[in-house]
């Protein structure tokens, strides 16, 4: 047996508020099931000392060993305070978000690559209105009824409507109205540039990938997922560009699962996350891998983000773009199961497959091969977007 394989995993979640023991408890579940289902041995533990959240990964892959520390960059604090508002604060946010991606022109040009997303970015503009709605028509009963005693009381109704809105954001996380609506207008505050805050904690991330470049593990892995890949692309982008990462270091891997960057980078000052795409799109010291699945709803499928923005270099090398092929890598019945459960399924990614091809989700993470040697000379996968669609192109303000 040779010797044990050593990775640093670093995980940056989308737009989520909750605690992140929920993905070590996900990973703990779905590792189990993979390792039973592709014959192999995986186990985590706890870790313990400083440090972000995480825990440690030990495994036995192909007759190899491997040890993986994994650490949760967490930003769901963040997440909380951006989800404060009240309920008239979020209808005026739908407003304002509806007006930026509709009169800047990113929605016409987002619906020309997939219409999934778009359909998801439109639901909770459907719900809210759908929700104010069903709150005046039961005002408007409430108020006829009481206008049966006094006609002067029919106005009483609409005491109805605050109480109605409010049950509504109370079982929010059965409808995910205010959840998706407060997620899509965070991006969009400031039309596709960062809020102050979340560039703060870019840098804090950036210390702590750095940190690991030092180390003496052989990969550091970058995992982001939704809207984690796009702040995983800026947070390298700002690594490459320092000249922290080192030939000769370990080697530093990125991959992007289910990512929704064109709902950024379409923006009209989304300057900074365009550069960025250009930037490493042609780097030569890393390997970055992208993986969507058509039957993700909630991903633009197959659309190579720095392409379809629009500002691939001559000699674009990254992402490489690949699809999980949900149909595929997931039995008929499990298919079945899954494929009406839109949220489960854009987090398929990180789970286990029962047919699975050669993306395996825990031999990337906890396995004896990097992610460059994993997928050396792999191609595409068939039906790639490449055409640029994005009518905001510029990288500097």
């Amino acid at each position: 047996m040779g010797q044990s394989f050593k990775r640093k995993v670093f995980y940056i979640p989308g737009y989520d508020p909750i605690h992140p023991r929920r993905y070590r408890e996900l990973y703990r579940r779905e590792a189990a099931a993979q390792a039973a289902i592709s014959g192999y041995d995986i186990h985590l533990s706890a870790k313990t000392g400083p440090g972000g959240y995480g825990w440690f990964v030990d495994s036995e892959i192909d007759g190899r060993s491997t040890r993986a520390e994994f650490e949760v960059m967490l930003w769901s604090d963040l997440v909380r305070a951006s989800m404060n508002s009240g309920i008239l604060a979020t209808y005026w946010q739908m407003v304002r978000t509806a007006y930026i991606y509709i009169m800047s022109g990113a929605l016409w040009r987002l619906m020309q690559l997939r219409k999934g997303p778009v359909i998801a970015a439109l639901y909770p503009v459907v719900m809210l209105i759908g929700q104010a709605a069903v709150a005046v028509a039961l005002a408007y009963a409430a108020g006829a009824a009481l206008s049966l005693w006094h006609p002067g009381l029919f106005w009483l109704g609409l005491v109805v409507i605050p109480w109605v809105l409010m049950g509504f954001r109370r079982y929010d996380n059965r409808f995910f109205a205010y959840y998706l609506m407060h997620d899509y207008a965070y991006s969009a505050a400031a039309r596709g540039a960062n809020p102050s805050e979340l560039e703060a904690r870019l840098a804090q991330f950036a210390t702590r990938v750095v940190a690991a470049l030092r180390s003496d593990v052989d990969e550091v892995l970058l995992v982001g997922h939704s809207s984690g890949a796009h702040l995983a692309i800026s947070l390298l982008a700002d690594i490459e560009r320092s000249g922290a990462h080192q030939t000769g270091g370990p080697a530093l891997s990125f991959l992007s699962l289910g990512q929704v960057v064109p709902m950024v980078s379409f923006l009209p000052n989304a300057h900074r996350l365009r550069r960025d795409l250009r930037h490493m799109s042609g780097q030569r010291q890393m390997t970055w891998v992208d993986v969507t699945a058509p039957g993700d709803g909630c991903t633009f499928a197959l659309c190579d983000p720095v392409a379809v923005t629009g500002v691939a270099p001559p000699d674009q090398k990254w992402p490489l773009v690949l699809s999980a092929a949900f149909s595929q890598t997931l039995s008929a019945e499990k298919w079945r199961a899954l494929k009406r459960r839109f949220f489960r399924l854009h987090f398929q990614y990180i789970c286990a497959f029962d047919r699975p091809a050669d993306y395996d989700y825990f031999q990337i993470t906890a396995g004896p091969l990097t992610l460059g040697a994993r997928y050396k000379d792999r191609a595409p996968s068939p039906g790639k977007v490449t055409r640029a669609v994005s009518k905001y192109r510029q990288t500097c303000p």
